[in-house]
C-alpha cells in the first residue's frame, strides 16, 4: 500500500530533540551555580552524582527525602510571561518539608513537562530551581525536561522536584520532643507561598474579572506581582535554628493551613493554643476574603495566613531563637503555647482576633 503522505517524525509529532538541546545548553550556567562540595560531574549524565563519604561523620545517619510541586501557580506564571521565579517556589515547597523534621537538604532533582519547548522559557524555569537551590544550601544535581505535545498546550508546563536531606538520628526533631509549656514561635511568609492558588484564581480572575496587570493599593503594586511573590525558604535559617537553640519541632504551613500543619508534630496529651491578635495577616489575605466574601475558616484551612513555618521550642529558647531570626532578616513572634490536653490532643486551635 502506498500513500502520499510524508514519512513520520518526532518532530512532526511536536517533539523538537534540538530545543531541548538548546534549552540543555542555556541552563547549563545555573546549574553549575548550584552545587556544593559533594557534587560530583556536571550535568548531562544519565544520574546525578553526590558524594556520600560526606554522610561518615554522622553517627547514624537517617536519610530524608521529600517531592512536591508548584500547583497552579504556574498558571499566573504563564499568563504573565516570567517563568525565573516559581522554580524558587518549587525548592521551598520541598526543602522545607525536609528541614521540619531537623534534616539539612544535600541534593535535589527537578521534573519540567511542557507542551513545546522553548529553550529560553526552560531555561528561565531552571534558572529559578538552581537560585532557590543556591539559597536552601542544596546541590541541583540533575533533572529532566519533557515535551508532551498533545497533553499540554504549546504554552502550558508543569515542574515538579524532589530532594535527599540528611540528620542524625538522634537530632530528630518531631512530636515525641514537644512538651506542655513550650512555646509556638511564628516565621512569617512572604505571601501566597504556593498553594491555595486554585481559590485564589477563582475569587480574584474568574469571580471578580481583575487582570493581571490591575494596579492594587493594598498590594502597592500590580495583582500579577503579588501572586509571583516567590515563597520563602526557611531551610537554612531553621537548620541556624537547632545549631544555635533547643528546637522541638517545626512545622511547614502549606496545604492545610496554619492550625492543620502543626498539628502534625503534635502528640497526644497536648495542644497547641494559637492568638491571631499577635499578627496581621499581609493584605492579600483580607483581599481575597473580602472579594470572594470566603469564610475565616475556609481561608485558615486553605492559605497560609501569613504564617510560613512555625517552631515549637522550650521557653528558655524563645528570645535568643526570635534574635537569631531577627538578624538572618526572617520576622518571627510567639504565636502561642502548647498545653496539656486530657481530650482532643494533637491538635492546634486559633483564637482571638487579628489586630484591624
Amino acid at each position: 500500500m502506498t500513500t502520499n503522505v510524508p514519512g513520520a517524525s518526532y518532530a512532526a509529532a511536536g517533539v523538537d530533540i534540538e530545543a531541548g538541546e538548546t534549552a540543555v545548553r542555556l541552563m547549563k550556567e545555573w546549574v553549575a551555580k548550584a552545587q556544593r562540595p559533594e557534587s560530583v560531574g556536571g550535568l548531562g549524565g544519565f544520574a546525578g552524582l553526590f558524594d556520600a563519604s560526606a554522610l561518615t561523620r554522622y553517627r547514624r545517619p537517617l536519610l530524608a527525602s521529600a517531592t512536591d510541586g508548584v500547583g497552579t501557580k504556574v498558571a499566573i506564571a504563564q499568563r504573565l510571561d516570567i517563568h525565573d521565579t516559581v522554580g524558587r517556589d518549587l525548592v521551598a515547597m520541598v526543602v522545607d518539608d525536609l528541614v521540619v523534621c531537623g534534616a539539612e537538604p544535600l541534593f535535589m532533582t527537578d521534573y519540567v513537562c511542557v507542551g513545546k519547548v522553548y529553550p529560553e522559557r526552560v531555561a528561565a524555569l531552571v534558572k529559578g530551581i538552581a537560585e532557590g537551590c543556591v539559597l536552601a544550601g542544596c546541590a541541583l544535581v540533575g533533572g529532566e525536561t519533557a515535551e508532551h505535545p498533545g497533553l499540554l498546550g504549546p504554552e502550558e508546563y508543569d515542574i515538579a522536584g524532589a530532594a535527599t536531606g540528611v540528620v542524625e538520628a538522634d537530632a530528630l526533631l518531631g512530636a515525641d520532643r514537644v512538651r506542655p509549656g513550650d512555646v509556638v514561635v511564628a516565621m512569617a511568609a512572604s505571601g501566597l507561598h504556593s498553594n491555595g492558588y486554585s481559590l485564589v484564581r477563582h475569587v480574584l480572575l474568574h469571580q471578580a474579572g481583575w487582570g493581571l496587570e490591575r494596579e492594587v493599593p493594598e498590594f502597592g503594586r500590580t495583582l500579577g506581582e503579588e501572586l509571583l511573590e516567590p515563597t520563602r525558604i526557611y531551610s537554612l535559617d531553621c537548620l541556624a535554628l537547632t545549631r544555635t537553640v533547643e528546637v522541638h519541632a517545626f512545622a511547614h504551613v502549606t496545604g492545610g493551613g496554619l492550625a492543620n500543619n502543626l498539628g502534625r508534630v503534635l502528640p497526644e496529651g497536648v495542644r497547641a493554643v494559637l492568638d491571631r491578635s499577635t499578627w496581621r495577616p499581609a493584605p492579600v489575605f483580607d483581599v481575597v476574603g473580602a472579594v470572594g466574601r470566603v469564610a475565616r475558616e475556609e481561608l485558615e484551612r486553605t492559605l497560609n495566613m501569613g504564617v510560613g513555618m512555625v517552631a515549637v521550642l522550650p521557653r528558655e529558647s524563645v528570645d535568643p531563637a526570635l534574635a537569631l531570626l531577627g538578624e538572618r532578616g526572617v520576622p518571627s513572634w510567639v504565636l502561642g503555647e502548647i498545653v496539656a490536653a486530657e481530650t482532643d490532643g494533637g491538635t492546634a486551635t486559633l483564637s482571638g482576633n487579628h489586630p484591624g
